[in-house]
């Protein structure tokens, strides 16, 4: 027999109030029955990744933040500066559900075949609001965990591990060689040396800490260069003209490290020209900004030539544009390699409740390397 489910649960929601107020709660809703082709999924880990703090924070100054409410519904306030409050304009005084993903356990399903089939199962989804106890999603949408795979192991199948798998398939598509990638040592960066080690893709990462390049190194790490060493770029120039790579995934986005790729990329194509040009080298160099670690203006000096480009680079549109059929092709890669080359690994699971606490808040919220949160919203 099935376990019986509540008739109400718990969700955490980000709300950025018109007085500059963000607002973090846990807000009760109805635990809904599923439709013909829905399933119910009891959500047991859910992580916390970079790409879910734009959405939980909303640019907020987490230093101002001050917890109220009770033990059991922490209410977390911090001050939004007011820079920033055009850009929120679309959701203001909105509570919106957050955690792009999560894994659990199917505990009802609907009527028809595919859903039917996943009742009982562990399954892994992305649809947003997964830092809820309990959510309810077409079957489609869910991704079956081999035998043997608990929730925490399945819960970051998604962002991370299709991200890298994206990179890969973005340098095959646009006909470059070889990759590079700056906060090399995140789990996404460890995702991608494993995955690049695997399918012989030449990566250079880029870190900011000389622990950092030996979390890298204990992986099989080629080339690795440490933007905190005095020999910085000429370490990068080395690299570039070692491995050929023109295509670069920057999580930083803000400051001057996008343009010192660019212009290392173009001193490499240029140790190879048998011409001088006035225009710079032929070669096309292409930075793609996929995070922002760093706020502050993206700076160019402006001495790559003119064969370069730089631009955003998101998951969701990166799917959307090669189809249902690659999506798929990557999402069973994902699955079979879930313990191994895609495995994620976490400092601390938290519950809801303790996701709002201030000790909690404090790590998560550096996005610091080797701090990865998950949550277990029933823990």
């Amino acid at each position: 027999m099935p376990p019986k489910t509540p008739a109400t649960a718990l969700q955490l929601t980000s709300t950025v109030r018109r007085d500059a107020k963000l607002v973090l709660s846990l807000a009760s809703f109805e635990v809904p029955e599923p439709g013909p082709d829905q399933v119910l999924i009891r959500v047991e880990a859910s992580p916390i990744n970079p790409s879910d703090m734009g959405l939980l924070f909303g640019f907020a100054d987490m230093r101002t933040a001050a917890v109220s409410g009770s033990a059991d519904r922490p209410v977390v306030t911090a001050d939004i500066p007011e820079r920033f409050m055009p850009a929120m304009a679309a959701r203001l005084d909105q509570a919106m559900p957050v955690g792009n993903e999560g894994a659990g356990i199917v505990v009802k399903a609907g009527s028809s075949s595919v859903a039917q089939a996943l009742l009982g199962r562990t399954v892994a989804c992305v649809g947003g609001g997964m830092y809820a106890q309990y959510r309810c999603m077409p079957a489609a949408f869910c991704l079956l965990l081999p035998e043997g795979t608990s929730p925490r192991e399945g819960a970051s199948c998604f962002v991370n591990p299709l991200t890298a798998l994206g990179m890969v398939e973005t340098m095959k598509a646009e006909g470059h060689k070889a990759l590079v990638h700056t906060a090399a040592a995140s789990n996404l960066g460890q995702m991608l040396n494993k995955l690049c080690n695997a399918d012989g893709v030449p990566l250079v990462n880029i870190v900011r800490k000389p622990e950092q390049v030996e979390i890298l190194k204990r992986l099989g790490a080629k080339f690795i260069c440490d933007s905190s060493e005095p020999t910085f770029q000429a370490d990068l120039v080395d690299a570039l003209v070692a491995t050929g790579a023109t295509l670069a995934f920057d999580a930083t986005g803000g400051g001057k490290l996008a343009g010192q790729i660019l212009n290392a990329m173009e001193i490499a194509a240029n140790k190879s020209a048998k011409e001088f040009s006035r225009y710079g080298s032929t070669t096309h160099k292409q930075v793609y900004i996929y995070g922002g670690l760093d706020r502050s203006p993206t700076q160019l000096d402006r001495s790559f030539g003119m064969a370069w480009g730089i631009g955003g680079w998101l998951l969701t549109p990166f799917l959307q544009k090669v189809g249902a059929a690659t999506g798929q092709r990557l999402r069973e890669r994902v699955a079979s390699e879930i313990k191994t080359t895609f495995a994620s690994h976490y400092t601390k699971v938290v519950s809801l409740t303790e996701a709002l606490q201030p000790e909690s808040l404090a790590v998560y919220g550096k996005q610091a390397t080797g701090e990865k949160y998950l949550i277990n919203p029933n823990g």
